[in-house]
């Protein structure tokens, strides 16, 4: 299996994907021409938003170069295919969105399971990306969350990187929710004992041959203290 998991796949404003850090030239090499590829929702019941972004990123793929033979949007309407979608498919689409939501879809459908053996190619966008880690750190996302004692933070992953991942980084440090800084209330704290890497869009880890590397603008979360460890064009071997 290779795996990107990235922040963003596109370029801001446009679907055309980002060549940042050889993320397109990564991608040419890991999938076949034309390629089959299966989007899995990350709101698997909202069919009207899980459409339009599947057709987005459908779209910037098809911009970018790359053709399909077969495309096809995996989500409750068709959960029960699950197995023989992963097993028919070259390149898995794991969609940003709410990541306790797209989470406990994953554990419903058997992800995890699914990838065992999967020697395609992945590719995490935000969310997705989250949820590609063995334990997925969760920090509050939506109104009410910051501030409800039982918001859980942490959950099992796919299991494809031991790597913490934090996406969209050059806003989200400065995001609020309930009125508490997330970089402040939750991200250093939560650092205590782990490591957090924060990628802005454009960066991405890629995993591949048994071996990682973070390409691109990365900062490292550790023990409360917020450091930059990666700049455009760089690549670091974990």
């Amino acid at each position: 299996m290779t795996y990107f998991l990235t922040s963003s796949s596109c370029l801001p404003d446009s679907p055309v994907l980002n060549p940042a850090n050889g993320f397109v030239d990564e991608l040419r090499k890991a999938l076949p021409d034309p390629c089959r590829a299966v989007f899995v929702a990350s709101s698997p019941d909202d069919v009207e938003r899980t459409e339009r972004f599947a057709g987005s990123i459908c779209t910037g793929f098809e911009l970018t170069g790359f053709r399909f033979d077969h495309y096809q949007v995996l989500d409750r309407r068709n959960a029960g295919q699950c197995a023989d979608l992963v097993a028919g498919a070259d390149l898995l689409i794991l969609s940003g969105g709410h990541v306790p939501t797209q989470n406990r879809f994953f554990q419903d459908i058997g992800l995890r399971e699914r990838l065992t053996g999967y020697d395609g190619v992945v590719v995490g966008i935000s969310a997705g990306t989250m949820n590609c880690e063995e334990l997925v750190y969760a920090p509050p996302e939506e109104e009410g969350e910051a501030i409800d004692p039982n918001y859980q933070r942490f959950y099992p992953g796919l299991g494809l990187t031991k790597v913490m991942i934090f996406p969209h980084f050059q806003d989200t440090r400065y995001e609020v929710v309930d009125g508490l800084p997330t970089l402040e209330s939750s991200l250093l704290p939560d650092s205590m004992g782990r490591k957090i890497y924060a990628l802005v869009d454009g960066s991405f880890l890629l995993g591949k041959d048994g071996r990682e590397e973070l390409r691109g603008e990365v900062y490292l979360i550790e023990n409360g203290i917020l450091s930059q460890i990666g700049r455009e064009g760089d690549v670091l071997p974990l």
